[in-house]
């Protein structure tokens, strides 16, 4: 993201300075080999509020290309460190739904023509996605109505020093660290697709069977329920398991700074949740 936008807070509707920009991105759903049936555009808030994303657009370019398609986005509350997951174009193949925030609808083009099926029908190796504030066509990262600008593979745009890795049929580009320093090759690290949105989390809270109270996490993880918990990197590798019990904290003094999932057994059920170490 090259620049800080003031969006406002749901509960005190004052100006924050806040950051909602692209953690995931994945071309290769319904292609040969891959489990999800669809492309998808994770979101997440890198900020320390709550807060609300209004007017917001979404932009698919090819590798090369100009930025010829975009989609509205509805507008998004995310509390800090809680993902938003945009569904996009279909394959053929593919075995598993995603249980996506928002399902894209059929794209608009900038120029001449009409598209007919929902969502950018993305690259499974190389493109460019943009996060716009509007609707107005964008160029390149540096204009102004750019809130994050993602390119990947031999992309011809990017942020930083280079573009972040190609993607696969079977492997999507995340951040690595949580954060956002404007460097595409620095910020995003190929691997496996780990969609999430935020209607995991809330559907946890309303089972009333909570992992982690907070999303952005320093030395300790406070939990909400009893569970039997273990905590994975990004690339699927466990770190760290415990046994924890309601108003129990984790010390996690010893993980690296950067974006982990939770997963725990509590009572019968399986759950997740991604978190961000600061």
């Amino acid at each position: 993201m090259k620049k800080i936008f003031t969006f406002l807070t749901v509960a005190a509707f004052s100006a924050v300075n806040a950051q909602i920009v692209i953690n995931e991105v994945y071309g290769g759903g319904g292609n040969s080999g891959a489990t999800y049936k669809n492309d998808f555009i994770e979101l997440i808030n890198t900020g320390t509020s709550e807060v609300t994303l209004s007017g917001a657009t979404l932009q698919y370019a090819s590798s090369s290309g100009t930025f010829n398609q975009y989609h509205t986005l509805p507008d998004i509350t995310l509390k800090p460190g809680q993902t938003y997951l945009i569904q996009e174009g279909a394959g053929t193949g593919g075995t598993t739904d995603l249980e996506a925030d928002y399902v894209a609808p059929i794209p608009t083009n900038f120029g001449e023509g009409n598209n007919t099926t929902a969502g950018f029908n993305m690259s499974g190796t190389n493109l460019k996605i943009v996060l716009a504030s509007n609707g107005t066509q964008v160029t390149g990262p540096n204009d102004t109505n750019v809130l994050d600008f993602v390119g990947t593979g031999n992309a011809n745009q990017y942020e930083g020093a280079g573009a972040a890795p190609a993607m696969s049929n079977t492997t999507s580009v995340s951040r690595t660290n949580g954060v956002d320093t404007n460097n595409n090759a620095a910020d995003f690290k190929a691997g496996a697709p780990t969609p999430q949105s935020s209607l995991a989390v809330r559907d946890v809270s309303r089972a009333k069977i909570g992992l982690v109270k907070n999303s952005t996490v320093k030395n300790e993880i406070f939990f909400g329920a009893k569970a039997n918990v273990q905590i994975l990197n990004v690339n699927g590798q466990v770190v760290k398991s415990a046994a924890v019990t309601d108003g129990t904290s984790l010390d996690v003094t010893s993980l690296a700074k950067g974006m982990y999932i939770v997963t725990a057994d509590v009572d019968g059920q399986r759950v997740s949740q991604k978190i961000i170490k600061n």
